[in-house]
């Protein structure tokens, strides 16, 4: 073939062909920096600053915002309402069917509780707080009451009261509660004495006799 000299190697040393490196003669940061204008510069420490704020935002934990605790719930009145018996209000010589017995109640805790007295532990009895058959009770405080206890019915009750209680309504805002309060041997006693006061004369009473001829008889 004529006209084709050698095959020469590519990039051969004894060419005097020149390389391209890439980034070897590109300005660098500093360089750029220093040909930036003041108003530049100010505006690229503003984006950055920006910048780093926004990344730290971002990087920072997820703060949890504390749960507001439940509201407290009012104790229940009677978990928190006492009461003592004092002694009789009055004493008499001759036979009545009611008597008036002295309590202290307290609150202790919570808000105030209303009280109403609903009985006094046998049937025949009808109990009830007086001069206003319900009464109010703050937390903390004391308060002295009456409650006039009558004798109804002296059939079938018994005349010697052991462990006599009260029944008793309590209400404050969280609930109303029905509730018997029991007392000791003080108040056993003169509970006992009404009711001997009251119904010994009927107990005593003779029963019926009998009439007409021997052949029948009648009962009253």
């Amino acid at each position: 073939m004529s006209g084709i000299g050698p095959v020469e190697p590519v990039d051969s040393p004894e060419t005097d062909a020149s390389y391209d490196i890439i980034g070897d003669d590109a300005p660098r940061l500093r360089e750029r920096w220093h040909t930036l204008t003041p108003r530049a510069r100010r505006a690229t420490l503003a984006a950055g600053v920006i910048a780093l704020a926004a990344a730290g935002v971002l990087l920072l934990p997820e703060r949890h915002t504390p749960r507001p605790a439940p509201p407290q719930l009012a104790p229940w009145p009677a978990n928190v309402t006492q009461w003592r018996y004092l002694g009789l209000a009055q004493t008499t010589d001759f036979p009545t069917a009611s008597g008036f017995f002295r309590f202290a109640v307290s609150v202790n805790t919570g808000p105030p509780v209303t009280l109403r007295v609903t009985g006094a532990a046998f049937d025949g009895l009808t109990a009830q707080a007086t001069p206003e058959p319900s009464f109010t009770v703050d937390a903390g405080a004391t308060r002295r009451i009456t409650v006039e206890i009558s004798v109804a019915n002296c059939s079938g009750l018994p005349l010697n009261a052991e462990l006599p209680f009260l029944d008793v309504t309590l209400r404050n805002t969280r609930a109303i509660q029905h509730n018997s309060f029991i007392f000791g041997s003080t108040y056993s006693k003169d509970l006992s004495q009404l009711l001997h006061s009251a119904c010994d004369a009927t107990n005593s009473r003779p029963g019926p006799q009998p009439s007409g001829s021997a052949r029948s008889q009648n009962v009253d």
